[in-house]
């Protein structure tokens, strides 16, 4: 879905050089907005304010976004969950990175961007598979056009910008849609997917979701630049500044940013400035480096709330359809309760599955390394608790069957662009 923009198109700058007026590329003196903290109607004549049907559609996705994260932390401390980044703050930039995709584009997230994966139509139990340490990916990328979530930081980056370099060479009509946090700036693929994706004037966008922290390093100690926006500058790409918590905005910026790669105006970079009003994951103690009344002072940018008071202002919303929206969150929060309610029993020989089409001699050696310490661990005579019998050294490491619970990974598709074996 793309939104067609007034503004002047950056593609007018010279692309394959990457040269041109210096202000052409320029993000905006401050964020763009198009709902304020009011909700009400900001005017921005560079960025048409979305269509009634597309906002009511990303405020139910907000609504069920918000749940998902409320519903996740819960089954964390239920032991239910392994981790979970929560995005409770950060919902409208998870929705709208969804929203201004085609079904032929790709999205590539990163581990705290569950539900921008579930927004592109998977599963939320086949997305919370990885958290729950069951699989490597409880999803086909290939079906949903989603790469698997990665955990290190900026390495997507690369990957996507590989998926969009291929697109291009095949005449392909993909735009592939790349998400990270601010704390992924500092990481050296970073530079390296920007200066790539510039120098072949690729079809990419780089989405930064910027919520002040990288864990507990405050973004005024990983960067002096006058915004994240502004290092695409650098590389001779349009940058742009957005209201991460203006849902409005953020489909706009975005739409006219993929629809920019989409005509070939090659990539762009978009910095949201956001806030992650929880903990890291549930393993980081927040508290130790930000205050309360930090926190409290962004409650009142609340995403759910501004778009909820827009769209009751402009009669496009009303009692009856917000219980709807809630019981429908509340459905689907009972079906991740239910899905993650039961115990699974993994075979941790199958931590080597899939990682490469053919295994690699030094995959086989630490399958063997690891069989060999399962064995010894277990009592002399009995069988290993899975029931399969012990393998011979003469046996492959790797076997075809397909994973533990029937989950719809890359059987089919082991060379999943955006995977690799430090990835999983």
């Amino acid at each position: 879905m793309t939104i067609s923009t007034g503004r002047t198109r950056q593609a007018d700058v010279p692309a394959e050089s990457g040269s041109g007026p210096v202000h052409a590329l320029l993000p905006s003196d401050v964020p763009v907005q198009l709902i304020d903290l009011d909700g009400k109607e900001h005017h921005d004549p560079r960025y048409p304010l979305p269509g009634s049907g597309m906002l009511l559609d990303a405020y139910a996705r907000l609504v069920a976004g918000r749940r998902i994260n409320d519903q996740a932390n819960a089954l964390v401390r239920q032991g239910r969950l392994a981790v979970y980044p929560s995005s409770h703050g950060q919902e409208a930039c998870q929705v709208a990175a969804a929203a201004v995709l085609q079904a032929q584009d790709w999205l590539f997230p990163t581990y705290r961007d569950s539900v921008a994966v579930m927004s592109r139509g998977v599963d939320p139990l086949q997305v919370l598979t990885l958290l729950r340490g069951d699989w490597h990916s409880g999803y086909d990328p290939y079906e949903y056009r989603v790469a698997p979530q990665a955990t290190p930081l900026a390495t997507q980056l690369l990957h996507a910008v590989g998926v969009a370099h291929a697109a291009k060479l095949k005449g392909e009509d993909t735009v592939v849609l790349a998400l990270c946090g601010d704390g992924a700036t500092s990481e050296g693929d970073f530079h390296e997917a920007l200066n790539f994706a510039a120098v072949f004037h690729v079809p990419v966008v780089f989405f930064i979701q910027n919520n002040e922290y990288a864990i507990s390093v405050p973004l005024k100690n990983q960067s002096v630049a006058p915004s994240l926006a502004h290092k695409a500058v650098g590389y001779g790409m349009p940058g742009e500044r957005v209201d991460g918590n203006d849902v409005a905005a953020l489909l706009s910026v975005l739409g006219a940013a993929v629809e920019r790669a989409r005509e070939g105006g090659g990539p762009s970079l978009v910095e949201a400035h956001t806030y992650r009003m929880q903990a890291h994951t549930n393993a980081d103690d927040a508290t130790r480096y930000r205050s309360a009344e930090e926190v409290q002072g962004w409650v009142s940018r609340d995403p759910v709330v501004r778009a909820r008071t827009y769209l009751r202002a402009a009669g496009l919303l009303d009692d009856a359809r917000e219980e709807a929206l809630a019981a429908e969150a509340e459905a689907l929060a009972a079906a991740m309760r239910e899905g993650l309610n039961t115990d699974v029993d993994p075979d941790p020989m199958a931590l080597f599955k899939h990682v490469y089409t053919r295994a690699t001699p030094q995959l086989d050696e630490q399958a063997e390394l690891l069989r060999g310490e399962i064995g010894r661990s277990e009592p002399s005579g009995d069988a290993p608790e899975n029931g399969e019998p012990e393998r011979s050294d003469s046996e492959p490491a790797l076997e075809p069957d397909a994973e533990p619970g029937g989950s719809p990974a890359a059987n089919s598709h082991p060379e999943t662009p955006g995977t690799s074996s430090a990835q999983r």
